[in-house]
């Protein structure tokens, strides 16, 4: 082939807009901010949801209907809001110590009562409740 004949061949790049997983289709939004429609069908093989926010890139067939996806490429999928937020009150490993030491402290002091078939009750109770849900919540960051 000639090589003046050959021409590099840009594909658009953006990012998916919406995309519906039960009605199977969505939009995507170029870098220019141009839309085009999205179906199932036309993600890559293997994916049957795409999260909003992904970025691609994609060939476009202008049709009847407007401009669709035909191909993409997914370049970047976007870090959950859930995953940021739990990342943000993670506490710092000094304070996580305090924690697990406060929390020893308080399961030792209720072990006597539970060999003697008493569980805590008030305060007690609330406050190692309180300790194991925290230090949970901060486990399953």
């Amino acid at each position: 082939m000639n090589p003046a004949a050959m021409k590099e061949v840009v594909m658009p790049t953006g990012h998916v807009k919406f995309f519906d997983n039960v009605k199977g289709f969505g939009f995507v939004q170029s870098d220019e901010g141009t839309e085009a429609f999205l179906h199932v069908s036309n993600l890559p093989e293997g994916v049957t949801d795409i999260k909003p926010g992904t970025r691609i890139e994609y060939s476009i067939l202008d049709s009847k209907r407007g401009a669709q996806v035909m191909t993409m490429r997914i370049l970047e999928v976007p870090e959950s809001l859930e995953k940021k937020q739990r990342a943000s009150t993670r506490m710092k490993n000094e304070d996580l110590v305090i924690l697990v030491e406060g929390l020893i402290s308080a399961l030792d002091n209720i072990r006597p009562g539970i060999e003697h078939g008493r569980l805590p009750e008030g305060a007690s109770a609330e406050k190692v409740a309180r300790l194991l849900r925290t230090l949970a919540d901060q486990l399953h960051n």
